[in-house]
Parts: C-alpha cells; structure tokens; sequence
C-alpha cells in the first residue's frame, strides 16, 4: 500500500532544499543577453546538469561516506548543521537569488553550470538530503527510485518555473521569490534540527521520543 503522507513529506523536503522558486531570479539573470529562441534549451541544459549532479550523489553519495569509514549519524549531524547554516542564510542573510545573482556576475559564460545547476539547483542541501532519503541499509531498491522518482519530479516542476520565469517574475517580482525563498528557509531550518536531534539519538548521544510525524530525513536516517 502507498503511503501517500510519507511521500508527501519526501517531496515537500526535495522541494524545499532544491528551492525552484528562489531559481527564478537566478535563471532570469543567467539568460540575460541570450537570444529568446535558446532560453528553453539554457533551462534545458541547467536543469539536466543538476539532475545528473543529483542522481550520481544518490547512487554513490553513500558509498563514499561508508569508504571513508564515517557513521550515517555523524554524517546526520553534519548534515543537519550545514542545512541549518543554509537556512540561516536563507533567512537571516543575503536572499538565495540574490547572492547566487552576484556570483553569476563574475562568470557569464558558464551561466546554466554555474550558478543556475550548481549551486542554486543541486545545491548541497539537496545532495545531503538525497543521501539520508536512500539510505542503502534500510531502504530498499523499490523505495529509493520512488525517492528517485521524487527527485525526478521535483526537478520537472523547477524545469516548468524556469520556462515560464518571465511571466512568474511579473506577478511576484524580486521581492515576492525573496519573502518566498525565505518562508522555505523557516522550513528548511526546522528540518536541519530534527535531522541532527535524530542523529544524535542514532549515536546514542540522546535519547529522544519519536515525533508525532515523522521528519522524513530522520527517520530514513534512523531506520
């Protein structure tokens, strides 16, 4: 039987890390100077960089962490702190669209790599949060393509947002993707505690009573 609140909560978190909506000013940024006929194919090409990006970290973000011999509750914590960290800046800091706009500035010609698919689309929230989501030791195959599946999805709705940026853009402005980007950051941060709460419980470091809903990254994390 499909458990349709888990994997709502799945996609609600790949949304969330991957953050299409705060791409948009990034995308609008990166396009500019570029002949109309060849933004589909630029949203094209970054969206497919970012997928592979994703996809590879999916099927051996996890054999490199166990190579090097580290604990999934270790790298849960660290997970959650950089996710915090990231929300912060979400929040608190220079706006995601924003800053990665100014990073576009310094390297015209790789606009659809960088920073459009890497760091704005497969940003490093979204490669940890992968990596917890399929955990190979207690996920099976079935379970980490529906992840896979996801991911797919989530990407296809960023792709949709970039073709139709320019329309998007003249609704809710700058201003509208900023307060947008940073609500997500509030959720974003949220997730971050209970993924290092969950690591520490996995480490033995505490001993935490489970949540009424599970957050889907600790619980994938915990087994």
């Amino acid at each position: 039987m499909i458990d349709w609140t888990s994997l709502t909560r799945e996609f609600v978190t790949l949304f969330v890390v991957i953050d299409p909506v705060g791409t948009i000013p990034v995308f609008l940024f990166a396009v500019h100077g570029v002949p109309a006929a060849l933004h589909r194919r630029f949203a094209l090409r970054a969206v497919g960089i970012a997928a592979l990006v994703l996809l590879l970290f999916l099927v051996g973000g996890q054999f490199l962490l166990e190579t090097l011999g580290l604990r999934l509750g270790s790298f849960q914590i660290a997970g959650g702190v950089v996710l915090f960290l990231f929300a912060m800046t979400m929040i608190f800091g220079e706006s995601k669209p924003v800053h990665e706009i100014e990073a576009a500035e310094r390297d015209h010609l790789a606009g659809a790599v960088f920073p459009l698919a890497m760091p704005s689309i497969a940003s490093p929230g979204a490669m940890l949060a992968i990596v917890i989501l399929t955990d190979n030791h207690t996920e099976t195959l079935a379970e980490q393509a529906i992840t896979a599946g996801l991911l797919v999805l989530v990407l296809l709705v960023t792709l949709m947002l970039l073709l139709m940026a320019g329309l998007i853009h003249r609704i809710i402005g700058s201003t509208g993707a900023s307060v947008i980007s940073r609500v997500m950051g509030i959720v974003l941060a949220t997730i971050a505690v209970d993924s290092i709460l969950g690591g520490m419980n996995m480490l033995g470091i505490l001993d935490i009573a489970p949540p009424l809903v599970e957050n889907p990254l600790t619980s994938r994390a915990g087994g």
